[in-house]
C-alpha cells in the first residue's frame, strides 16, 4: 500500500506512551503515522521529558490483581518479556534479573499481584531486610530507558514513520493543519489527520483543548551508580503512604537507586540533600552497592559510594486522578474539517513503560472503531 493509499494519523507525545502507540499503529501496514513532540528520545535529558528518567523494571502497580491497571500491565509484561528473550534484536535493551520486593505488612506477600510474575516464591522470615513484614522473590525484566526509547524511535521510523518536532498550543492546530504545520517535508504523512492520538502525558493538563486539571504531577528523584556487580533488583516499601527504595541494574552496569515521590513537586534540578537520603537508604537496604573491596574490611559508608556515582537526576510522574484514560472523543466543525476522532491515552503516572503495549493495543482498537464509524 503506497504512502497515499494509507491512512494519515499523528500521535502528540514522545515518551514511552506516544512512541509504542506510534510503532504498534505503524506496524499494522495501512496507517501513515507522523509523530508531533516537542522533545524527542535524541535529546538531552531534561525535566520536560519523563520518560529517559524511568528506571525502569517491571513490578505490578498496586494490590488488586482485578483492576484494569493490573490487566495492562499483565499484558505489557507479556511483551517485554519476549522483547528481552536472549538472541531477540531488542534484547540489548534488556537485562532479566531476579527482583526481591519487601513489604511492611505481613499479608502483603501472599496476596500481592507479583504472584503472576515468574518463578514467583515467598520469602522466609530469616531473610527479610530490616523493617520488612513479608517479602517474596521472582523473576522480571529491567528496562534501560535511553536505550530502549531509542529502540522504539528506531524501529517506527525504519517501518516508515515520520517525525515532526513542535509544540502545539491547541489540540485544534493539528487537526486543521496536520503535521506539516512543524515539518512541510512530510508529505502525505503531513496532511490533517483522520485521528489523533493524544499521548502527551503531563503535558495534557495544559493542551488547549483537552486541559484536563486532573493530571498532576509526582516528582520522582534518582541517582545512578555505576556498579556492574549488582545484578539483582530490590524494593522495600516502607509504609502505606507509598514510599519506597528502589535497586535497579542496567543491563550497561549502570544502577538506579531511587526513589522518591513528591505530588504537586515541580522543581526541576536534583535536590542535594536527598540524593544523600536516597544514597543512605540505598546502601542500607543493598550494601553491594559499594565496591567489594570496601565490603570485605568494613560496613559501606555513604562515602564508599560516591566516587562511583555518575549521574542525578529527577523526572515528573505523569499522574491522573482515576487513573489511566484512554478512550476516544469526538471533534467537529474544526476548520473545514467534519468529525474527527481523538483517542486519548495518557495519565499512567509512574507505570508507563509497564502498561504501554496493553494500552497501544486499546488504542489501536479504539481507532479502527472510530475510522469505521465513519464508512
Amino acid at each position: 500500500m503506497s504512502a497515499a493509499q494509507k491512512v494519515p494519523v499523528v500521535v502528540l507525545g514522545a515518551g514511552v506512551v506516544g512512541l509504542t502507540t506510534a510503532l504498534r499503529i505503524q506496524t499494522e501496514g495501512k496507517y501513515d503515522v507522523a509523530i508531533v513532540a516537542e522533545t524527542l528520545p535524541t535529546d538531552p535529558k531534561s525535566i520536560r521529558y519523563t520518560s529517559q528518567w524511568a528506571g525502569a523494571h517491571h513490578v505490578y502497580s498496586g494490590t488488586d490483581p482485578t483492576t484494569f491497571q493490573h490487566k495492562l500491565e499483565l499484558e505489557t509484561f507479556k511483551k517485554l518479556w519476549e522483547m528481552s528473550a536472549p538472541g531477540s534484536d531488542s534484547e540489548e535493551c534488556f537485562l532479566r534479573i531476579e527482583e526481591s520486593e519487601y513489604f511492611h505488612e505481613i499479608s502483603s506477600a501472599e496476596t500481592t499481584p507479583l504472584k503472576d510474575m515468574p518463578d514467583f516464591k515467598v520469602l522466609p522470615q530469616e531473610s527479610l531486610v530490616p523493617g520488612a513484614k513479608s517479602g517474596a522473590t521472582f523473576q522480571t525484566v529491567c528496562i534501560d530507558s535511553p536505550v530502549y526509547l531509542n529502540y522504539l524511535l528506531s524501529q517506527f521510523l525504519a517501518k516508515g514513520g515520520k517525525i515532526a518536532r513542535g509544540s502545539l498550543q491547541h489540540i485544534h492546530q493539528i487537526i486543521e493543519g496536520g503535521a506539516n504545520l512543524f515539518n512541510a517535508t512530510l508529505g502525505p504523512s503531513g496532511q490533517p489527520p483522520a485521528a489523533v492520538l493524544n499521548c502527551t502525558g503531563l503535558g495534557a493538563r495544559f493542551l488547549g483543548g483537552v486541559e484536563d486539571k486532573t493530571v498532576y504531577p509526582v516528582r520522582g528523584q534518582t541517582v545512578l551508580v555505576r556498579a556492574p556487580w549488582v545484578r539483582f533488583g530490590r524494593t522495600l516499601y516502607v509504609d502505606g503512604t507509598g514510599a519506597f527504595t528502589y535497586i535497579i541494574p542496567r543491563r550497561s552496569g549502570d544502577v538506579i537507586v531511587g526513589g522518591t515521590r513528591g505530588r504537586d513537586d515541580w522543581h526541576a534540578e536534583p535536590r542535594p540533600e536527598t540524593t544523600r537520603d536516597i544514597l543512605a537508604r540505598g546502601l542500607a537496604l543493598c550494601p553491594e552497592l559499594a565496591p567489594a573491596e570496601v565490603r570485605t574490611q568494613r560496613t559501606p559508608a555513604i562515602e564508599d559510594v560516591l566516587p562511583i556515582v555518575v549521574g542525578e537526576g529527577c523526572g515528573l510522574r505523569p499522574c491522573r486522578e482515576g487513573g489511566v484514560r484512554i478512550e476516544t472523543e469526538w471533534t467537529e466543525g474544526v476548520g473545514k474539517r467534519g468529525k474527527v476522532p481523538v483517542i486519548h491515552n495518557y495519565g499512567h503516572g509512574g507505570a508507563g513503560f509497564q502498561a504501554s503495549w496493553a494500552t497501544a493495543d486499546i488504542a489501536l482498537q479504539l481507532l479502527e472503531e472510530a475510522l469505521a464509524s465513519l464508512e
